[in-house]
């Protein structure tokens, strides 16, 4: 019987584009401005101190992190300190109201059902718990943090690793195979399976979805929230 649902973010609840057409490019313009103006706040020279480390750097400038994390950025690189960086400058956006962020319908009204129903619902996302309250706290649908129960980033670990999902398990108290976990990605799906849990391969494409939807998967296969069974 299941329990909780756990889901993605980018590509499932949400588009793609959105992240990387409106928030990174938001965070590669406004990052060297963001470091010079708050280079001695402890909450970023924290930061800053993490990226020096992972750049083996003893000595370093405002500018010189700046092109690290530029860099990191173009790469997508999938690390703790720039995501906590990127998520306080997005908050900065989203108070200036230059930008919702976008949530697909089917998701907004399948996650809204969920709730309605006393489904506990929590987010498991590469981009910092803080990024994702800012994200969900100001959508095109509002404030929307009333729907979820809790957050999981990559503190917890690593979303391809088998391990980061038992990690998500034992944190809620529940078994493996009492969660649900929605993802476009087959990689995560396939980990979080191999951890005991249900899943759900959210294929946003639809040429990809209808040449996947009828493959012997051990997967539950969807284009949109509206299909997805909880069982």
């Amino acid at each position: 019987m299941i329990k909780a649902i756990l889901t993605d973010i980018e590509g499932t609840t949400s588009s793609i584009t959105f992240v990387h057409d409106v928030l990174f490019p938001y965070a590669y313009d406004k990052i060297g401005d963001f470091l010079e103006q708050n280079w001695h706040h402890q909450e970023v020279k924290n930061i800053v101190l993490e990226v020096a480390k992972l750049e083996n750097l003893t000595d370093y400038t405002p500018a010189q992190i700046t092109t690290i994390l530029r860099d990191w950025i173009k790469l997508d690189r999938k690390v703790t300190p720039l995501k906590d960086l990127q998520g306080m400058i997005w908050e900065e956006g989203y108070k200036n109201a230059d930008y919702r962020s976008h949530i697909y319908q089917d998701a907004y009204e399948k996650l809204l059902l969920w709730h309605e129903q006393n489904m506990p619902i929590y987010i498991y996302s590469s981009g910092s718990i803080y990024a994702q309250k800012l994200f969900f706290g100001h959508s095109e649908y509002g404030d929307l943090l009333y729907l979820f129960s809790g957050f999981f980033d990559t503190n917890i670990g690593h979303k391809k690793e088998i391990l980061s999902y038992k990690n998500i398990a034992n944190s809620l108290n529940l078994n493996p195979e009492e969660i649900i976990f929605l993802s476009d990605v087959e990689a995560e799906v396939n980990s979080a399976f191999s951890a005991g849990m249900s899943t759900v391969w959210v294929i946003r494409d639809e040429n990809l979805f209808q040449d996947k939807k009828d493959s012997n998967s051990s997967h539950q296969i969807v284009n949109n929230f509206s299909l997805i069974n909880i069982v």
